[in-house]
């Protein structure tokens, strides 16, 4: 059975997708990342898109869903590497991903969560 890689560095999680994501295998990451934010009281969670060039709707509903129960379970996420394409189709879908930060890459993802976690 598919899955993807959920890293642990420090108090944070390292997902990054290099699939393409369907539907199933969206739903069985946001299984396994509470899971491990559970597991490993992870304060950040840090997801890489950048070989990903294309969402749907369902895609980037699920993307704000994880993102909204991290935060439940008091883990900032931070979403990056985002291509314009996926950047552009997600606005023409009308999904903002509320509460969901963003950064160019992993490096300024993961000095983003630095901030964020430190504050907290």
């Amino acid at each position: 059975m598919e899955r993807i890689p959920i890293l642990q560095m420090g108090d944070f999680l390292l997902v990054t997708i290099q699939v393409d994501m369907h539907d199933q295998l969206a739903l069985r990451l946001q299984d396994d990342l509470t899971e491990r934010i559970d597991q490993t009281s992870a304060r950040g969670v840090l997801i890489d898109i950048s070989a990903l060039d294309m969402v749907d709707s369902f895609i980037g509903r699920m993307i704000a869903s994880i993102s909204g129960l991290s935060r439940i379970m008091d883990a900032e996420t931070v979403l990056v590497g985002m291509q314009p394409a996926v950047a552009i189709t997600l606005v023409e879908l009308g999904l903002t991903l509320p509460g969901v930060s963003t950064a160019l890459n992993v490096d300024r993802g993961m000095h983003l969560l630095r901030q964020r976690v430190g504050r907290s």
